[in-house]
């Protein structure tokens, strides 16, 4: 991976990711059918990268950190209805 922002997401494999400090949240009770996400590699690597929990060892989809915080914003905010 490179320091510069991706604009697209893009398949991240798990040996890209040293030093990533996966976060899975609280609200999930401890299931394994959750997302994590790595946030301490935004200023690295431009982007979030997010995989599945119930296979770590697994890639990641790193997705750019514009488009995440904007995706962030928009559960937030209600605007993305419920399921």
């Amino acid at each position: 991976m490179t320091s510069s922002t991706p604009s697209r997401a893009k398949l991240v494999h798990a040996d890209e990711l040293t030093g990533a400090d996966w976060f899975k949240s609280s609200y999930s009770g401890g299931e394994d059918n959750c997302i994590e996400v790595a946030a301490n590699l935004v200023a690295s690597h431009g982007m979030v990268p997010v995989r599945d929990s119930k296979n770590p060892n697994g890639p990641a989809l790193g997705i750019p950190a514009d488009a995440f915080s904007s995706f962030v914003a928009g559960v937030k905010a209600g605007q993305l209805g419920t399921f």
